[in-house]
């Protein structure tokens, strides 16, 4: 044993002193193992990063809740076939919520492309929503400050509005909005609440954190014609395990609501979180699959990159190692020697992707929240080690069945 770590030693010693002997062709040797390590370490960050922010963005739409709607958010349907439907109306909406038994709460939903102003400051193609008071209890905002809209102030299409946090940001760099007014469409609005940040950005223009809610009968009266936009009606199940109960009566409601006939297709879809879910999936292993081919091609090129030098390697140091095999090492210990200088190689690439990935991942951290996995640190490291004894085994090889009296003589 003690023979082994002290040969261990010995290879580690020359290993490292052959490394630093040629820093220039190390350095374009491990450029194949460093951008391979810097794309792994950062695609792993990035995809923990989307799934953490998509993953906030959901459960604002909450997983209990479904969405009754014109249009299919996810279809195999041509579009101009589910165009043809019928908008669903509020007298849709006010027949469902009085047919429906399990649902604990019902809300319509309706929206309008708006610039939000205050003194010079706004914002444009910002998504003001419309509904009653009890949508508040189909989501799970929190607020920052004030509160959502009363049900008063909801029936009587009062001018008030609460803000998703960016637009606070935005439009009240100081803070202290609640109280005070903002321009939508030249109209004024008081800020009755201000909603905590939701972290949706995934969610693109539907994200909380950009959008304005007033009651649904301001937006009709001022921004919305009834008879050219289809209502959205959100419905809150009991649970979650309650959902698919809930979906099939809303489905048979909306049937008898729309006045369909047995054998009629459906003229409106119930949308859930599931079909974000399967979509995002989708979506996010295409671009895993398409990183990691990238990734996996770089290690390979860094791999045989290496492979080469450390060939040319054993050529230039055929008479060192005629030298060590005449005065008593062992093949092992030759093995030994030329794997630890690979994988010394491959290791140090590694360290370097690795700060890279950080250095990189710091960057990324202004639009995406996120920080390197300490699992992808051990799997860039793993990495870095099994790609050098790959690469160094072949050479290797070759170097430990060298016969010293013909390595002597090699000029």
């Amino acid at each position: 044993m003690s023979r082994f770590l002290y040969e261990l030693k010995e290879g580690l010693v020359i290993a490292f002193t052959a490394v630093k002997a040629n820093k220039i062709r190390t350095m374009l040797t491990t450029l194949g193992i460093v951008i391979g390590v810097t794309s792994v370490v950062l695609m792993s960050t990035a995809i923990k990063g989307i799934d953490g922010a998509f993953e906030r963005g959901i459960s604002s739409l909450g997983a209990d809740v479904l969405h009754i709607d014109k249009w299919e958010w996810f279809s195999n349907t041509d579009w101009w076939l589910i165009r043809k439907r019928p908008n669903i109306s509020m007298e849709d909406y006010e027949k469902y919520k009085r047919l429906a038994k399990l649902p604990v709460a019902v809300a319509p939903t309706i929206w309008s492309n708006e610039t939000v102003k205050r003194e010079d400051l706004s914002m444009e193609n910002i998504f003001v929503s419309g509904s009653t008071a009890e949508y508040l209890e189909t989501t799970n905002f929190t607020f920052k400050a004030g509160r959502f809209y009363s049900d008063i102030e909801g029936r009587a299409s009062r001018y008030v509005a609460v803000l998703g946090s960016e637009i606070e940001k935005n439009l009240f760099p100081a803070g202290n909005s609640l109280g005070n007014y903002v321009k939508i469409g030249g109209l004024d609005f008081r800020i009755v609440g201000v909603l905590n940040e939701q972290g949706s950005f995934m969610l693109g223009n539907f994200n909380p954190d950009r959008q304005v809610f007033v009651p649904i009968g301001v937006l009709f009266k001022h921004f919305v014609n009834s008879n050219f936009r289809s209502v959205t009606i959100d419905v809150k199940a009991p649970s979650n395990q309650q959902v698919n109960e809930v979906k099939d009566e809303a489905i048979g409601v909306m049937r008898k609501v729309r006045g369909l006939r047995l054998g009629e297709a459906d003229d409106f879809s119930v949308n859930q979180q599931e079909g974000l879910m399967q979509n995002y999936n989708q979506t996010v292993g295409v671009i895993s699959v398409g990183g990691f081919f990238i990734t996996g091609l770089s290690l390979f090129v860094g791999a045989i990159g290496i492979m080469n030098i450390m060939f040319v390697s054993v050529k230039e140091r055929t008479r060192e190692i005629g030298v060590r095999k005449a005065i008593g090492a062992k093949r092992r210990t030759i093995l030994m020697q030329f794997l630890l200088e690979s994988s010394a190689i491959c290791l140090l690439g590694g360290l370097i992707g690795l700060i890279n990935a950080v250095l990189l991942s710091m960057l990324v951290n202004q639009w995406l929240p996120t920080s390197v996995q300490y699992d992808a640190v051990v799997v860039a490291i793993v990495i870095s080690l099994i790609v050098g004894v790959l690469a160094g085994f072949a050479p290797a090889w070759q170097a430990s069945k060298l016969d010293p009296v013909d390595a002597l003589r090699y000029e």
